[in-house]
């Protein structure tokens, strides 16, 4: 119900509204350039409103509303490939903070000279995987290295994958004899109790191969717990994906997706562009993408574009 509502008093606010100033409109005269100008900034903001609950209305998928799992992995290029890592966790992290949403940091592995090998983030909030379900796919980065005391340009990728986190109440198929689970010391920032005891669980499903660890809280208990949590939703977004599959040859409509596919191109030099190769839609804003301020504008155009194609 709170979600529904969240959804249906904003639209009926923007009606009123736009009643309201519809009457004000008929009794302002034209000489009155004061008031004009007051009602064209409240046509203006009630329109970015309108655009925004707009937005809304395209989230469709069952999983929209859940918390999204948010994983990035560095790609070949060593440190500089880590560094590319750090900068997209850095992004999706302020996004998050804007939004007002929540973050847990699930996994993390840093980077054997700098940056990050590989992080698992939590986004916490409504519809955090309805605005992120865009991103899972290989982001490039060019730009001069500063790792490079040459100065030469260079090519980065990393992989973004995003899964929904699902409700403790969806039954998920999982049996003790079908996992393997290691228990190992954790690496990398977290203090003495988390180094020097053996906190980290990595768990193995043998039918399928998906791997998961967690090395974040200094309790293996607790580790384990949000290592299982990420598998059932990692099982749980298999199992949907392959009935979309099914689905899509039945109709023979089929989007091929690959693992690897190059989704979006932020270039810094020789100069400042960032593109997503789906949409089409491209800013030279770089800056404030990788701040996580203007990140909206490609997650609303792949929204629109996913609802076109279906």
């Amino acid at each position: 119900m709170k979600r529904l509502k969240s959804v249906s008093e904003p639209w009926a606010a923007c009606w009123r509204e736009l009643q309201t100033l519809e009457e004000l409109s008929a009794l302002i005269e034209k000489e009155d350039t004061a008031s004009l100008e007051d009602l064209n900034r409240s046509i203006a903001a009630l329109s970015k409103e309108a655009a925004a609950l707009e937005s809304k209305t395209l989230f469709r998928g069952e999983s929209d509303p859940s918390n999204a799992i948010v994983s990035i992995a560095a790609g070949a290029g060593g440190t500089e490939s880590c560094d590319w890592v750090s900068m997209l966790f850095r992004m999706y992290s302020r996004w998050a903070e804007t939004r007002g949403f929540g973050k847990q940091v699930i996994d993390y592995l840093a980077g054997e000279e700098a940056g990050i090998k590989s992080v698992t983030v939590e986004i916490q909030g409504d519809y955090a995987f309805g605005w992120l379900q865009g991103e899972a796919g290989v982001h490039r980065l060019v730009r001069i290295s500063p790792f490079d005391s040459n100065k030469r340009r260079h090519t980065s990728f990393a992989a973004v994958d995003v899964i929904p986190e699902i409700p403790d109440d969806i039954a998920v198929d999982l049996q003790e004899k079908d996992l393997r689970i290691d228990v190992y010391r954790a690496s990398g920032p977290g203090g003495q109790g988390v180094n020097t005891t053996d906190s980290a669980v990595r768990i193995t499903h043998l039918p399928t191969g998906l791997v998961v660890q967690c090395q974040n809280e200094r309790s293996q208990h607790k580790n384990k717990a949000f290592a299982m949590k990420v598998l059932r939703a990692r099982l749980h977004e298999l199992e949907r994906k392959r009935r979309e599959e099914e689905l899509a040859r039945q109709h023979e409509k089929k989007q091929k997706i690959e693992w690897g596919s190059q989704i979006r191109s932020y270039v810094l030099q020789p100069y400042q562009m960032v593109k997503d190769h789906r949409t089409e839609v491209e800013t030279g804003k770089t800056q404030a993408i990788l701040n996580g301020e203007e990140l909206d504008i490609f997650l609303d155009a792949y929204l629109r574009w996913k609802a076109q194609r279906k």
